[in-house]
This record gives C-alpha cells, structure tokens and sequence, in this order.
C-alpha cells in the first residue's frame, strides 16, 4: 500500500498558499508543467502566467506550446525570445574556455542563468509574487533556479510542485486524463533531454550506468557517430576580436547564427559529443552524454588563439581561472561576486585574442592546425632549428646552472641526511 507523501517546507522563500494571488510557471510544454499548470490552480487556488523561453531549443514547437498553455487555463502565456541574449553569455563561455569535468560546456548552468534573469524580469512585469518550475528534488537546477531568482529579487517566492506532489509518473499521466491535459503519446524511450542551442544533455537508460555502453546511435540527437560521419576532412577558418568569434571562413555571422552554423557542420562530423561522469551540486554522481559542437569548435580554436598570444604565466593562471569559472558556473554561483574578479581578469586577458585560427574536422576529432595574429609572440628567428643569431645559444649554460640551482641544492641536502639516518642506523 502505497503511502501518501507529506511535504514539509523548510525554505524562506519556498511559497505558502494564501499568500499570493498569481505564479508565473517556467512552462516547457511536456507532461511535468502541463500537470503543474493545473495542479498549482487546484492546489494553491492562483491565477497562472506562463513563460517559454526561447534559448534556441530546436526540439519544440513554441506556438503550439503556448497554445496548449492557454488552453489549460493559464491567464496569459509568454514565449520570450531570449536566443540573442544566450548566445552572448555562451561567447563569454568561449573567452573562459568552457569545460565541467572533460567535454561539457555548460549548456544547463549557463541556460539557467537567462531563465533566472528573464523570469524575473517578467514577474515584476507581470505582478506575479511566486515563481514556479518544474525540476525534481535530486538535481542541479532547482540549486540554480531558487539560487539565481531569489538573489536577483529576494521578496520573489519559489513553488516546485515535483518536490512537493506525491505523483508518480503513472500519476501524472492520471491527472491529465483527469484534467483533459493532452498527452502526446511518443514511442516509449529510457532516455530524457535538455536542450539550448550551446548544448543537448542526454541522460537516462544505459547513460545512467558507467559499467554500461551508452548506444549512441540511439541516443545522439544532433551529432553523427564517427562511422556515420562523411569520410573527408573539413577545414574552417574562425575569426576572433577580443576572444568573441565573429566570422567562419570570412562571412561575418551575429553570435546565434555563428553558434548555429557551427552546430550544424560540427554534428555532421561527429565533432563535439561526449560522455563523462559528473560531480553534481547535491552530492550524486552521474553520467550525461552531452552534445556541443558548436561550443566544442569554438573552444578549441579559442584556447590554442590564447595561447599564441599569452605568456607561459599567463596560460598558466588562464587554465586555473577557466576552471574555476567552469566550476562556479555549473555550481549555481554565476551572481557569486568571486565570478565578477574572474571575469574582470577573462576580459582583459583576452583584449589580445585576436586573429584567425583554422581547425580541422574530421571523424570526431576536432584539430588546431594554423593559427594567425597581430598579438602573436611566435617570433620565427628565435624559434627556428636552423641557425640564428637572433637567439643566443651561448647563453644557455648560465641560465642553466642558476634555473637549476635550488634543485640541485636541496637534492644534495637530501642525499646528506639519508646518509647521516643510515649511519645512525648502522
């Protein structure tokens, strides 16, 4: 028999019904948030505002997504084209050489931060004191979502009714035969996904076991598998200012259509798909396949542009910065004000990444193979094997005895008191 569940709330900002009048529900349109539409109406007795938000997705039709919302009753239903605005903060992806734990460039984290700003920006436009969304009580988003809205309005109020219901899938599935919720029936399959236009997240099935192999052929949804891909090379020529990317081989693209492009040709040649094992915020450990060709294409180049134009310190500190940049994105601390020095010190050190950088695709592997740049400190009479005078050999020995000198010392001190410990011993 099963049990009833009774959810406690234990949060400041976790709302209370009676206390508001209208909730703003963050609707995708799928079998969860059209439930939610209704059940937050019955159970909270509310007016409900719905909000889609364009971030590039191309798995949804958003018109009829907004048609189903008003449909179930919502007061008003928003979709809000947010591609233009996302695209910019996935280039700033790009100058922080995105990569949480060996290939995923934070498609979820950095979506979640628009979302975040542009619920709030419609709460208050609309008068709406709570907000509503659809993620379960295991994963990363609702740490996001609950983080990001109640920094950037504390007085804002959170309902996460997954969290709070007692339904199961089969449940759900109940209350919108119930409710005349129209369920779109799909072939059945084990795996679930998230997708923008930086990045499509799989998860789910033979994903969910590492002693298991994901069947990609099954599961990728943009990119080709290597035996799938063309077998011919690709060579693109990727303009950067500033560390932004702002053309591919000379035609000059807006930050959307650039990321899209590059999805496009980079997916056709098995180029940016990955699947690791991630450290989630709440403690779980999990396995994503995680597609991002587009981001994986522009990092690449990227990184190896950086570091033509960067000294070894600077590379040195660039890596370590990137990484903390990463871990805080995914981390739901993108307002944390440790970001805002990382940043400050990301934009400078890229006002010198310019040039032009050509990768090649190939099979999956994405290659670094020519770099150009006004900034470059690649200087040819130095670096040359053939002689130069350029660069004075003569030199060498002094640098090499003074480079080596603590070394050497503290071996020698080491060697004496292994010495000394053995004749004791003896």
């Amino acid at each position: 028999m099963k049990t009833e569940h009774q959810f406690s709330k234990t949060a400041s900002h976790e709302a209370v019904k009676g206390e508001f009048n209208t909730c703003l529900l963050l609707y995708s349109g799928g079998l969860d948030t059209s439930v939610m539409l209704k059940w937050i109406q019955e159970q909270y007795e509310c007016e409900v505002i719905a909000l889609t938000i364009d971030l590039g997705q191309t798995a949804d039709n958003l018109e009829e997504i907004r048609e189903k919302a008003l449909i179930l009753g919502a007061k008003e239903a928003i979709v809000y084209d947010a591609k233009d605005q996302f695209a910019h903060l996935c280039f700033e992806a790009v100058q922080s050489n995105a990569d949480y734990q060996g290939g995923y460039a934070l498609g979820c984290p950095l979506g979640r931060v628009i979302i975040s700003e542009v619920a709030i920006q419609i709460a208050q436009q609309y008068g709406c004191e709570v907000v509503a969304h659809g993620c379960t009580g295991k994963g990363n988003d609702q740490v996001r979502f609950e983080g990001y809205m109640t920094t950037l309005n504390p007085d804002i109020k959170i309902i996460a009714p997954v969290r709070e219901w007692s339904m199961g899938r089969d449940e759900e599935i109940a209350y919108a035969e119930k409710h005349k919720i129209p369920i779109i029936q799909k072939q059945e399959t084990p795996y679930s996904y998230d997708e923008n236009m930086w990045a499509n997240t799989g998860e789910g099935g033979e994903i969910e076991d590492p002693q298991l192999i994901p069947p990609l052929e099954k599961i990728l949804k943009w990119c080709n598998t290597p035996k799938q891909a063309p077998d011919e090379e690709l060579e693109l020529t990727i303009e950067f200012a500033n560390g932004v990317p702002v053309s591919v081989n000379q035609l000059e693209m807006n930050p959307t259509g650039l990321i899209q492009y590059l999805n496009k040709v980079g997916a056709k040649h098995a180029v940016g798909y990955f699947h690791l094992i991630e450290d989630r915020i709440v403690g779980l450990k999990v396995r994503g396949v995680y597609e991002n060709p587009a981001a994986h294409i522009l990092i690449q180049a990227h990184k190896g542009l950086e570091q033509l134009v960067s000294t070894r310190e600077e590379n040195e500190l660039k890596h370590f910065m990137d990484s903390k940049w990463a871990y805080l994105c995914y981390g739901a601390k993108y307002f944390e004000p440790a970001m805002d020095n990382i940043r400050a010190f990301i934009h400078k050190q890229n006002e010198k990444v310019s040039g032009n950088v050509t990768v090649r695709l190939y099979k999956g592997n994405c290659e670094v193979v020519a770099l150009n740049s006004p900034n470059s400190l690649f200087d040819h009479n130095l670096a040359t094997f053939n002689r130069s005078d350029s660069f004075n050999q003569q030199a060498s020995p002094g640098f090499i005895e003074l480079w080596n000198l603590p070394q050497k010392s503290a071996h020698q001190v080491k060697k004496k008191n292994e010495i000394s410990s053995l004749n004791l011993v003896s």
